[in-house]
């Protein structure tokens, strides 16, 4: 199982939060049709994407976005092996 973000909280730098963030952000980008749709309504591009992948702003924006559309998030969850709710605690604790 991946890291879960009990509580909401890892670390002050949001260790497990960040790391479910870039699983889900592999996750979103391996489709296309989803990746297109991530740049569409969050506003970035593929090199603030890039530039950003240590943000927590920019991955709190991912788990946003996912989260905005809840069959992506259950998917995403099933398929990195965690929950929707611990990528919106992640969500949470990146947000801070």
């Amino acid at each position: 199982m991946r890291p879960e973000v009990p509580n909401g909280k890892q670390d002050s730098r949001g260790g497990d939060a960040a790391t479910l963030a870039l699983l889900a952000l592999a996750w979103t980008l391996a489709d296309d049709r989803r990746a297109d749709r991530l740049l569409a309504l969050t506003g970035l591009d593929g090199a603030a994407l890039r530039a950003g992948v240590g943000d927590p702003a920019v991955l709190g924006a991912l788990l946003g976005f996912l989260a905005d559309h809840e069959p992506d998030l259950i998917a995403c969850a099933e398929a990195i092996d965690s929950t929707p709710e611990a990528l919106i605690a992640a969500r949470e604790t990146l947000s801070q």
